[in-house]
């Protein structure tokens, strides 16, 4: 018998307040609907608008592009509900992003990209990381898609985005949904043999106190050859 969803609250978040900015600014997020039937141009953009809520921009490859259901898009044969979900379940975001975390950071990643908000809390996260684990990740998906929430905002013809990113956190660091890189661990990077990935993950190992180095070990001396190496001329 499958679990049934957990109870979370509905914390209050920036994007639950009606605005009141009098002169938007670049802040405000760009809406790409295909309801005033696009020109060829604006549908490239609507499509490039996809492909970049759902995936990292760096993840934006020749590899994750799905040129057949971007065919069906540009004819009207498939909404871009339709489309956002095909990219969400493709092998190149399940590679690329659901292979690579954990439930958890899956929950805060789908959340943000198909539902333009971060998760309420860790009660929500938790919520829908059982569903994950429960009954898979395509129901996951299929339960943001299909909810009210999904529907209110976004409905089948806009594209997902990050709803109201006006807020005063930018000395913490914020940065939008779609630009912010999946994590990787360091047996990822040694299961695909990528030394630039290796690279770019801190491996940190404890030393036990008995084991460090004590007066009159060469590992000290070897240890200060290192550190003025790079002064001498």
């Amino acid at each position: 018998m499958s679990i049934p969803i957990l109870r979370y609250s509905l914390t209050t978040q920036n994007q639950r307040v009606n605005g009141f900015e009098t002169n938007p600014g670049e802040e405000q997020p760009n809406i790409y609907t295909t309801d005033n039937l696009p020109t060829a141009f604006e549908m490239d953009e609507i499509i490039w608008a996809c492909y970049r809520q759902i995936f990292s921009e760096h993840q934006i490859l020749s590899s994750t592009r799905e040129p057949f259901l971007e065919s069906q898009l540009r004819f009207n044969q498939i909404k871009i509900k339709d489309f956002i979900t095909a990219l969400l379940l493709s092998d190149s975001f399940r590679y690329l992003n659901y292979n690579v975390n954990n439930n958890y950071r899956i929950v805060e990643m789908c959340v943000q990209r198909i539902l333009g908000r971060d998760v309420y809390n860790e009660r929500e996260k938790l919520a829908f990381a059982v569903v994950v684990g429960d009954k898979g990740f395509e129901s996951f998906i299929d339960l943001l898609i299909n909810s009210d929430e999904y529907a209110e905002n976004f409905g089948e013809t806009i594209v997902p985005y990050q709803r109201r990113r006006i807020i005063a956190q930018r000395s913490k660091g914020e940065i939008p949904f779609n630009l912010k890189t999946p994590r990787l661990t360091a047996a990822y990077a040694i299961k695909q043999n990528s030394a630039q990935l290796l690279s770019s993950i801190a491996v940190r190992k404890f030393r036990p106190q008995e084991q460090s180095p004590k007066a009159g070990d060469p590992a000290l001396f070897l240890t200060m050859v290192n550190e003025v190496a790079p002064l001498i001329i």
